[in-house]
């Protein structure tokens, strides 16, 4: 017997069997139609099987005349039909022209893409879409192709005849992560971090995962995670790639190149990662349109798309509070905004407390005796960007960054009878503007014109009551630059890219003192020009990037040309090769000054190459590597070798008798990195070991060569990341590396007279080395929604959590007791300091 279920089920298919069959029955194969028409209208139609198959229409009405018939069978099919006298009619694709329409997506987000470039290849036809993602074209040859395409997205070909319908069909495009130099690992070490073909790290900061320690996706931190990053002292303003100084990075934020890196002089980032897309680190090879930071390039880029979307985000840690939002203005124009404030000059917390002691443990205000003081420490950085298209091949973007830290001391004592209030200041900022065009010109051609402002300064204004002595210092960098970058794209796969930049840098130091007066200011300027050029090939398991930049400086008259090459390999799906080599210059160092400083807490000044005294710092590298991928598991190995010359030896922070001596020489570093990384579903753990030797060599020191002030020989860290869930996530790591070198008195004759001064008499420079450096950190993290268009993250920090009272730094003074005794003074690295974010999203 049917039950009612059975019964229901056969009323069901019969009812689409019914509904099928009369769908169907309304379109006819048009060859069967054809035949039916011919002996109607006593016609004869001429075409070829393969042109009207596959093709199916609706029966035309009957009794219509033979004109309108023909107008029927044009408007309804691709083919044109054309009668030739009053009994044959051709039917071709030729002279056909067609209506049509589309709807374009977003394929992640599934939302309509506003102003996509929409192209007839072939023809000057064209049109954009509307806010629905909805473009119409007419009279559109049938036989033609499209060009879809979207800033940010990838281009997409389709035909005509695909769009051939009134219900504009849905036409997806994929979110450009990159061009030519595609991801090749989507997932490198935690979420968020990925390496492109040409071998640099990217940090996707959008989808940032966790590492030990970190409870934000700080920008410079992150990076010191790499094989061959190192800083010896802690500090993002003071990153060490491949043995080199923190000045020998080049460091750009939207194209800006900034001349300051952290807040809190360098315990944090300062820049805002909310709104920072993407960071991608480079060590070498390096694409010739960069110049500058001959040891690495770390390119920051903020978002560069309209999304016509109201969205931003908040939240805050036991240092400062930040908030950004992406605000649409109009279909065509959008405003990004982020700022971020410390609140450390309002409230102590541990975190504060730990960063300040570790800040200012070496200066006039950790060492001072007096009771009776005050600091003020604060630091905010707050940044916008214009995005505007002109129209689909034309946009403009403008962006805007300041980045400052505000240190204020305060001393009062009583001098007869009298209470005096004596201030000290500290004040470093940097602020940078750029405006930037790109052009789409055609398929193959586009250009992109842009120029920036950046302004660095840091002042200082310093009381010493036991001389009755004020001093100010300033140091003030001004940079310019106009570049022209064009790109001619041959094929999808080889890619030709040519440029020319013009560049005027000044930078001003600044002394003065009230007893006895004394003022002194160095100003110094250097124009620059430079031209461009580079062949970029990428097809199947082969990356080819080769590249030269020719460099005059017009003060100097002087040119140098850089060669830069970039070669990957993939051998199989397992193995591949990488071949790096690059030669690159400078015109900017940071001078260490242990005297004429900056309260004491920065020792460090930009100054500007003359030729001479103060040379252009030349590098010269290669690398070469393998690589090893399968079932999640990553191994890599690169050997390198880098030379540097023109450096100073006033640059380079020596304690010891010939600091001062304004000396030439070179370094020179090899080495090895090694990285395995091991992923699942729901864990992440890696080991990265680099082995390293770096040396100095001045002719005016004994020996003249010796080990560089940065030379770590070996260092070794460890992380395991692990996912509970999708929400609940864990990460604990640790460093051990070798202590770096310093230099002790001579034994038995510790110190010497300079002069009437008394002065330490060091040893010959880094013999020794300080303790190794080991340090374990912890971190977790939580996603959980409040509603389901907000979403909330909190993470836990632990940093040190042994405590380990590691010494970063070492020097000598002569003893306040004894003119002929010493005192050594250590420098320490942070101790347990934990911290906590909290952050909503929209």
């Amino acid at each position: 017997m049917i039950n009612k279920f059975q019964l229901l089920l056969i009323s069901l298919l019969l009812t689409v069997s019914i509904a099928f069959s009369q769908n169907t029955s309304h379109k006819v194969a048009l060859s069967s139609v054809l035949l039916e028409l011919e002996k109607t209208y006593d016609i004869k139609f001429s075409y070829s099987d393969t042109d009207v198959k596959n093709i199916f229409i609706q029966q035309p009405e009957k009794g219509i005349t033979l004109d309108e018939l023909l107008s029927f069978l044009n408007e309804k099919t691709f083919l044109y039909f054309k009668t030739l006298d009053n009994r044959y009619v051709t039917v071709s694709f030729l002279n056909k022209y067609i209506s049509i329409c589309g709807t374009v997506l977003d394929s992640k987000k599934l939302e309509p893409l506003l102003l996509t470039s929409v192209k007839v290849n072939g023809y000057k036809l064209g049109t954009t879409s509307n806010s629905k993602g909805i473009f119409y074209l007419k009279n559109v040859p049938v036989n033609a192709t499209l060009s879809l395409s979207f800033i940010s997205f990838k281009t997409k070909v389709i035909t005509a005849k695909e769009l051939f319908s009134s219900n504009c069909n849905q036409i997806f495009l994929e979110e450009e992560i990159a061009q030519l130099s595609e991801i090749r690992m989507r997932k490198f070490l935690t979420s968020g971090l990925q390496k492109n073909v040409d071998g640099s790290t990217v940090l996707n900061t959008e989808k940032f995962g966790i590492l030990p320690g970190l409870i934000e996706p700080d920008i410079l931190k992150t990076i010191k995670i790499l094989p061959g990053v190192e800083s010896v002292n802690e500090s993002v303003s003071n990153i060490n790639v491949r043995g080199g100084s923190n000045d020998q990075n080049l460091i750009l934020w939207d194209g800006i190149k900034m001349y300051h890196a952290g807040h809190f002089f360098g315990l944090i980032s300062a820049y805002n990662p909310y709104l920072t897309k993407k960071v991608s680190v480079t060590k070498n090879g390096t694409s010739s349109a960069f110049s500058d930071g001959v040891s690495s390039t770390i390119n920051m880029e903020t978002s560069n798309r309209i999304t016509n979307k109201f969205s931003g985000g908040g939240g805050f840690n036991l240092l400062s509070a930040d908030a950004f939002v992406q605000v649409p203005i109009k279909e065509n124009l959008e405003l990004h905004i982020s700022a971020r404030r410390s609140f450390t000059d309002l409230i102590n917390t541990p975190t504060y407390n730990n960063y300040f002691s570790r800040s200012f443990q070496d200066n006039s205000i950790s060492s001072s005796v007096v009771n009776n003081t005050e600091s003020n420490f604060y630091f905010y950085d707050y940044s916008f960007k214009v995005l505007y298209n002109i129209n689909y091949n034309h946009s403009i973007r403008t962006n805007f960054i300041h980045i400052k830290n505000n240190l204020e001391y305060q001393e009062k004592y009583t001098a007869n009878n009298t209470t005096i209030e004596e201030n000290s200041a500290l004040k470093q900022e940097n602020l940078g503007v750029k405006i930037n065009w790109d052009a789409i010109w055609n398929s193959k051609f586009s250009t992109n014109l842009s120029a920036f402002f950046s302004d660095y300064k840091i002042n200082s204004s310093d009381y010493n009551k036991d001389t009755d002595q004020f001093r100010t210092q300033f140091n003030n960098v001004l940079e310019t630059a106009i570049k022209l970058n064009s790109k001619y794209e041959f094929s999808d796969v080889f890619h030709f890219t040519n440029g020319i930049v013009l560049n005027e840098i000044g930078i001003r130091n600044t002394t003065t003192v009230n007893a006895p007066t004394f003022s002194k200011t160095v100003k110094d300027v250097l124009l620059k020009s430079a031209f461009y050029s580079e062949l970029e090939f990428h097809k199947n398991n082969t990356y080819m990037r080769f590249g030269v930049r020719a460099n005059y400086f017009d003060k100097f008259k002087k040119l140098l040309v850089e060669p830069r090459i970039n070669i990957r390999q993939q051998l199989n799906s397992e193995f591949s090769l990488k071949l790096e080599g690059e030669f690159k210059n400078q015109t900017t160092a940071q001078k260490i000054d242990f005297e004429d400083n900056f309260l004491g807490i920065e020792k460090r000044r930009w100054i500007l190459s003359d030729d001479e005294n103060t040379p252009i710092v030349k590098s010269k590298q290669v690398s070469f590597g393998a690589a090893y991928s399968k079932n999640k598991l990553y191994v890599d190995i690169t050997g390198f070798l880098k030379k540097v010359d023109g450096i100073t030896a006033a640059n380079q922070g020596f304690y010891n008798n010939t600091q001062n001596l304004n000396s030439i020489g070179n370094y020179e570093v090899k080495g090895l990195e090694f990285l395995i990384n091991k992923q699942t579903e729901s864990i992440s753990t890696w080991v990265s070991y680099t082995y390293s030797k770096n040396h100095y060599t001045f002719d005016v020191f004994n020996p003249k060569t010796f080990s560089n002030s940065l030379d770590i020989s070996h260092s070794l860290s460890a992380a395991f990341n692990y996912s509970f869930t999708k929400k609940l996530k864990i990460s604990f790591g640790g460093v051990l590396r070798s202590g770096k070198p310093y230099t002790k008195p001579v034994v038995g004759n510790e110190t010497i007279q300079n002069g009437n001064r008394t002065i330490v008499n060091y040893d010959n420079p880094n013999k020794e080395r300080l303790e190794n450096f080991f340090r374990l950190d912890l971190s977790g993290s939580y996603n959980f929604d409040f509603y389901n268009a907000i979403k909330a993250t909190i993470r836990l920090g632990f940093t040190n959590i042994t405590d380990k009272k590691n010494i970063i730094d070492s020097y000598y003074i002569v003893a306040d007791n004894s003119a002929n005794n010493v005192t050594r003074i250590n420098n320490y690295s942070l101790p347990f300091t934990p911290n906590l974010s909290f952050r909503v999203r929209f």
